[in-house]
């Protein structure tokens, strides 16, 4: 009989929190052949990232997963052998006893955010005990083999590879977003939230030695390139030509179709932490945006992080790394940071590649995940 899988996601005011649980959700499917119901909020969400899923049904079958509408006012269900609660989401108090009725009471993980500070490893697999007789075990993905991993296709990197070394594959993805090929000069991608370092960015492109193309997917930064531009019409599809960089705002993808943007891009500009980790598997530069949290908390990680990216960089590169990764974090002038980071680009293009490579040999999410419910039995 297939391991049954509940996944708990409640859409706070991103898509990271969805992205995360339903690639997790698919891969549990394919990969592992486990059974697994995703409960969600928000479907909408869903919807902009996958387009077959319908927000009007309770109930639905996506990719071999069970996708259920989690009710305002819950109803009661059987639970089930494992349970995920992602990134502390609250799980309905009927549901909770439910776990603990089972003859073998489920095994309950609260699936936490990712970083890649030191005590994640020391607090990876932890458990807490809880209402009923029930541990709650909390699980941290991460970039070492001491924490849960990242989430990774079993094919993700052929694909990826195979894409980037058929020039005709870009060309056709790029055709059906209506993109024409630069003859010249770099392709990016920019999906981020809300900046004040965006137009100081935008202006280092303008002036700059190379023509850039950069696609960026409609939403959260619509309003403040309409001010740079002074464009309030600008709309899905145009290209806008400001010196040497062209803009052009492109519809909001699906999972399968970022992946193959950033894949296409010579340098992409990301966010949260479903884009995040993507870019990380394309191969190529990028720059984060990480999500802001009071006290500035979140640069800490973005420090931690960076730690670990930079480490196999010469001293040069590292400096041209973190001044811009913290000057785009702190919304502060990028000009000075855009030219350090061009001296450095050969080297931070074959580093993209090695990071992801090395990334590789870690066993991946969803692998660890089922590991540790077999380990826990």
């Amino acid at each position: 009989m297939r391991i049954s899988w509940d996944i708990f996601c409640s859409v706070v005011d991103n898509f990271g929190d969805i992205g995360v649980t339903w690639r997790l959700a698919r891969q549990l499917v394919a990969e592992q052949d486990m059974a697994v119901c995703l409960w969600v909020d928000d479907l909408h969400a869903l919807c902009h990232i996958c387009p077959e899923a319908d927000a009007n049904l309770a109930e639905q079958s996506l990719s071999g997963v069970t996708v259920k509408a989690w009710p305002a006012h819950w109803t009661g269900t059987e639970a089930a052998d494992v349970v995920i609660e992602a990134f502390a989401c609250q799980l309905p108090a009927s549901y909770i006893d439910a776990m603990a009725e089972r003859k073998r009471p489920s095994l309950w993980l609260n699936l936490e955010y990712l970083s890649a500070e030191d005590w994640v490893e020391g607090c990876h697999g932890l458990p807490s005990l809880q209402a009923r007789g029930l541990h709650k075990f909390f699980f941290f993905p991460g970039f070492t083999a001491q924490t849960g991993g990242l989430l990774r296709e079993a094919d993700l990197l052929s694909r990826r590879l195979a894409f980037q070394g058929s020039a005709q594959a870009r060309r056709q993805f790029l055709a059906r977003l209506d993109i024409a090929t630069p003859p010249e000069g770099r392709l990016m991608s920019l999906f981020g939230y809300e900046n004040s370092a965006l137009h100081s960015w935008l202006d280092c492109l303008v002036g700059d030695t190379e023509a850039t193309l950069l696609l960026i997917p409609a939403g959260r930064l619509d309003a403040d390139l309409e001010r740079w531009l002074q464009r309030p019409d600008w709309s899905v599809g145009t290209p806008i030509q400001r010196g040497q960089l062209t803009l052009q705002k492109i519809p909001f993808l699906s999972q399968p179709d970022y992946d193959q943007l950033l894949w296409s891009c010579d340098f992409n500009l990301v966010r949260g932490e479903d884009s995040f980790i993507r870019a990380q598997w394309s191969g190529k530069p990028l720059l984060w945006h990480i999500y802001p949290q009071q006290e500035q908390a979140h640069l800490i990680k973005l420090e931690a992080f960076l730690d670990h990216y930079c480490a196999d960089l010469s001293p040069a590169a590292q400096r041209a790394v973190r001044g811009q990764w913290l000057a785009w974090n702190r919304g502060e002038a990028m000009a000075a940071r855009w030219l350090a980071l061009q001296t450095v680009w050969p080297e931070l293009a074959a580093h993209a590649e090695n990071w992801c490579q090395k990334l590789a040999k870690h066993e991946n999410m969803s692998q660890a995940l089922v590991q540790f419910y077999r380990n826990w039995l």
